[in-house]
């Protein structure tokens, strides 16, 4: 399934999930905040700069894939389960989105 099977979902959200699929940084990287964070298991990487190295090296460097299984709400956050595929991780992985107005404020990888 792809993010688009998904109409719950916020579209910054889906515009992330599509930039990494499509493997371009930038558009992954404009769907955040000025501020936003990624948090990757308790290492959190804030800010554009930082985010794209985080990503550089474990997420869109290494040929991500995404194929989004379930979308679920718990309080402000969107939770995306996913099975990632690509160079580094693979497996089944939940990303928990907070949404700030049109960007995303945080993505937290939790499972």
């Amino acid at each position: 399934m792809n993010a688009s099977d998904f109409p719950e979902l916020p579209e910054p959200v889906r515009r992330a999930v599509a930039a990494a699929n499509a493997r371009d940084t930038e558009a992954f990287l404009d769907q955040f905040t000025e501020r936003g964070a990624v948090d990757d298991w308790g290492r959190r990487f804030e800010g554009r700069e930082a985010v794209a190295g985080w990503s550089d090296r474990e997420f869109i460097g290494v040929k991500v894939s995404l194929k989004v299984t379930g979308v679920t709400r718990y309080r402000d956050q969107v939770i995306v389960s996913a099975q990632v595929g690509g160079d580094g991780f693979n497996g089944p992985s939940d990303f928990a989105f907070t949404v700030d107005g049109d960007r995303i404020g945080l993505m937290r990888i939790t499972g």
